[in-house]
């Protein structure tokens, strides 16, 4: 029998459960991350703190989330900048996309992160 209460294993079940429901925007962001081809690996859905960020480079100290319809109201607004604040006390840094940069501007999203990339 699993122990749910035990936070660390709770966080990897529920980042095993959002690997399989990867949304549209992830997806499409993951496809260029999993490649390697910005030089560092990624890793999804993934546990860090109490968190489960969206992608991470554990190499790089480098947390990108991404942000969709749900992130808009300043109740949310604020947990994102609590859980922003949270990951960079454990030394991250940490860059917010929404799910329409992805789909609307992919080149630059990507371009964004490589400048995170080349500043660390």
């Amino acid at each position: 029998m699993r122990d749910y209460d035990d936070l660390p294993l709770r966080n990897l079940i529920r980042a095993k459960d959002l690997r399989r429901a990867m949304t549209s925007a992830e997806k499409l962001l993951w496809y260029q991350l999993r490649s390697d081809r910005l030089g560092t690996k990624f890793r999804r859905q993934h546990p860090v703190g109490n968190y489960i960020v969206d992608f991470v480079s554990l190499k790089r100290n480098l947390i990108i989330e991404i942000d969709g319809a749900t992130h808009s109201t300043e109740d949310e607004r604020t947990r994102d900048a609590q859980r922003t604040r949270a990951l960079e006390q454990l030394g991250f840094r940490v860059v917010r996309f929404t799910n329409q940069e992805i789909f609307r501007a992919l080149n630059s999203v990507i371009q964004s992160i490589e400048c995170e990339l080349s500043t660390a």
